[in-house]
C-alpha cells in the first residue's frame, strides 16, 4: 500500500527478512527483524527503500499488518505489474535479505486495545492488512470490543489470511466476518458477484446509533463509495476514518 513519504525525524533501520508466507498469487506477508524497532499502533504503517548497487533508491509505504512484538514488523504487499518496490518484495526478497524500514509513521487511522466502542471494519482487496492488524491486536490483548469486519474481494482467491479469518471467525464470538465478492463467488454463494454497496454495509456493519467506530481502507474510489454509504446510514463522519492505497 503506498503513500506519500512522511519527512520528520523518523530514523531509517535496516531490517532483515525472516519469515516470508504467500497468502494469494500475487502477495506475500513478510516478517522483518528490525533491531531497535519502537513499538507500534494497529494501523500505522512505515516505509520500505531499496537501493540499487548504481546508488538509484525508490521508497513506498506499506501498512503494517500485525501488532507491536518486540523488534518484528509483519508487512503484507501486493504485487504491481511494473512497480519499482513491490515485485520485488513479493518475488526475490529472500531470507536473510536486508531492507531500509522506516516508522512507524501515522497517528490518525489508529485502534487503541484500550477502547471500548464497537468497531466496524470494511477493507477492499489489499485494503485489509491494518485491519487485520486491528482484530490481531484485539485478540492479543484479550479485549472483549465487539469488532464486525467486511471484507470485499475480487474472488474466493484473492482473500487475504484466508485460514486465520476463518479460525477466528468461528472461535472468536465477539467477532463478525462477512465477505463481498466482486467478480467471482464460492459455490453456492446467496448473492451474485457486485460491488459493495448500502445493503451490505448496512447489514454487516453496526446500526448507527451504536456510535461504533469505523475504520475503511482501500482504493479510493472504495473508500469514498463505503465512507459515504455509512453517512448516509446516519454515521457521525467524525467517526469514520479512511485510508486509501495506489500502484507501488
Amino acid at each position: 500500500m503506498a503513500r506519500a513519504a512522511v519527512s520528520g525525524r523518523l530514523t531509517w533501520r535496516v531490517g532483515r527478512l525472516v519469515e516470508a508466507q504467500r497468502e494469494t498469487a500475487t502477495a506475500r506477508t513478510l516478517v522483518l527483524d528490525v533491531p531497535g524497532w519502537p513499538r507500534h499502533l494497529p494501523g500505522q504503517h512505515v516505509d520500505v527503500r531499496l537501493t540499487a548497487e548504481d546508488g538509484y533508491s525508490a521508497q513506498r509505504s506499506y501498512s503494517i499488518a500485525a501488532p507491536a512484538d518486540g523488534d518484528r514488523v509483519e508487512l503484507t504487499v501486493q504485487s504491481v505489474p511494473g512497480g519499482e518496490v513491490s515485485p520485488y518484495l513479493v518475488d526475490v526478497f529472500t531470507i536473510g535479505d536486508p531492507v531500509e524500514v522506516r516508522g512507524p509513521v501515522g497517528g490518525w487511522f489508529v485502534w487503541r486495545p484500550d477502547a471500548t466502542d464497537p468497531v466496524l471494519l470494511v477493507g477492499g482487496g489489499s485494503g485489509i492488512v491494518p485491519l487485520m492488524a486491528m482484530v490481531r491486536a484485539r485478540r492479543a490483548a484479550g479485549s472483549r470490543t465487539p469488532f464486525r469486519l467486511l471484507y470485499s474481494v475480487r474472488t474466493p482467491a484473492d482473500v487475504y489470511y484466508a485460514d486465520e479469518l476463518r479460525r477466528l471467525a468461528r472461535d472468536d464470538g465477539g467477532l463478525d466476518v462477512t465477505y463481498a465478492y466482486t467478480r467471482a463467488a464460492p459455490d453456492s454463494w446467496p448473492v451474485p458477484p457486485r460491488r459493495i454497496g448500502v445493503a451490505d454495509v448496512n447489514t454487516a456493519g453496526w446500526p448507527a446509533d451504536f456510535a461504533p467506530a469505523c475504520f475503511v481502507c482501500g482504493s479510493t474510489g472504495f473508500v469514498e463509495t463505503v465512507a459515504d454509504i455509512l453517512v448516509a446510514l446516519g454515521h457521525d463522519p467524525r467517526r469514520v476514518r479512511t485510508e486509501r492505497f495506489g500502484p507501488n
